[in-house]
């Protein structure tokens, strides 16, 4: 577990430098591969992994392996052999979910009073979509994913659907080649991030968190959103409810941050620190012209085509700040 300590400030700050400085491009598929010994096995830590990936990124033809090993879908102790068997086993428990479902969809049709209106939402954000790139080409096949999202409602009576999901787990079909990849990579990665962009359970965690981290870093902007400024932080949800989707200039900006969070570098729920980050960058406006809570949050909403590497080097130094501070408990408990 991570501690308050000045080294711990120390390596978040260099990270945030690395970051930045780009000494090293992305690990690429034969770096990935000489992380591991002829068996398959971890041949470096699982931390130096990680730190790795925190300050350079992945390319884009190792993400989806290392993602399955950062979400849990993979074992970090587990060899080649082991690996296989693991994906074997996570494809026959799909097919097994799949077959479960359409044995049940009648019934969940006929006595599920809310499965016709999820149906529908589903069929509706996913209408939405725009499934095409600048050259007409197809991008994302649009009957596989609301597949993957009635057998995930189905299957995960935690998270169930919110609005907003068809988008990210359009990006994990993006990463993914098949079907048994994708629903248990979007799975694993809920929980990973322990359900950090679920409505129900992990937003309002997040916002009472940011509020707590901005009357500690900032006193002043903190008494102006709970004064002129009220309402604002409560109603920065959707950035949480989207993992800051709609942020990004591009699909490997939201990758890159999601791979990030799902390191647990340089801490738990960086998705905090990251949304403090974007806060910041309106805040001077917002204090010189007293704004509302309105346009505070109209502000934040026209932060669009940010750069991921230098929100996610914001966020490093942001929590290198933090932890010199006396941090209040609850803080400490979300963070470490």
């Amino acid at each position: 577990m991570t501690t308050l300590s000045p080294e711990n400030s120390l390596s978040a700050r260099q990270s945030a430098s690395f970051i930045l400085a780009k000494r090293k491009p992305p690990i690429d598929k034969t770096e990935w591969n000489s992380f591991f010994d002829e068996n398959g096995y971890l041949a470096k830590s699982r931390d130096f992994i990680c730190v790795n990936i925190l300050e350079r990124g992945l390319h884009p033809g190792v993400r989806t392996e290392a993602w399955k090993f950062l979400t849990g879908y993979y074992s970090w102790q587990s060899s080649q052999d082991e690996r296989l068997m693991a994906d074997s086993m996570r494809r026959k428990n799909y097919e097994a979910l799949c077959q479960m479902y359409e044995k049940i969809q009648p019934l969940l049709e006929n006595l599920h009073w809310n499965f016709a209106e999820i149906q529908n939402n589903i069929a509706c954000d996913i209408q939405k979509l725009y499934d095409k790139d600048p050259l007409g080409n197809v991008l994302v096949d649009k009957r596989r994913l609301e597949k993957t999202l009635l057998l995930s409602y189905v299957c995960n009576t935690q998270a169930e659907y919110q609005q907003g999901f068809h988008e990210m787990v359009m990006l994990f079909q993006l990463m993914a080649e098949h079907d048994h990849e994708i629903f248990w990579l979007f799975q694993f990665f809920l929980q990973k991030t322990e359900n950090s962009c679920v409505i129900t359970i992990g937003v309002a965690k997040n916002l009472d968190m940011l509020s707590r981290l901005i009357s500690l870093l900032d006193p002043p902007f903190s008494e102006h959103l709970k004064g002129k400024g009220a309402g604002a932080v409560q109603a920065l949800f959707p950035w949480f409810c989207l993992c800051f989707q709609h942020a990004f200039k591009s699909f490997d900006d939201v990758w890159r941050l999601w791979e990030v969070l799902l390191t647990g570098k340089p801490c738990r729920n960086l998705q905090v620190l990251v949304a403090y980050s974007m806060l910041q960058m309106v805040r001077e406006q917002a204090l010189l012209e007293g704004m509302s809570g309105d346009t505070i949050l109209l502000a934040c909403n026209n932060l669009i085509d940010l750069d991921a590497d230098e929100l996610i080097s914001t966020a490093c130094m942001v929590y290198a700040e933090l932890i010199q501070k006396d941090v209040p408990q609850p803080l400490k408990d979300f963070f470490l």
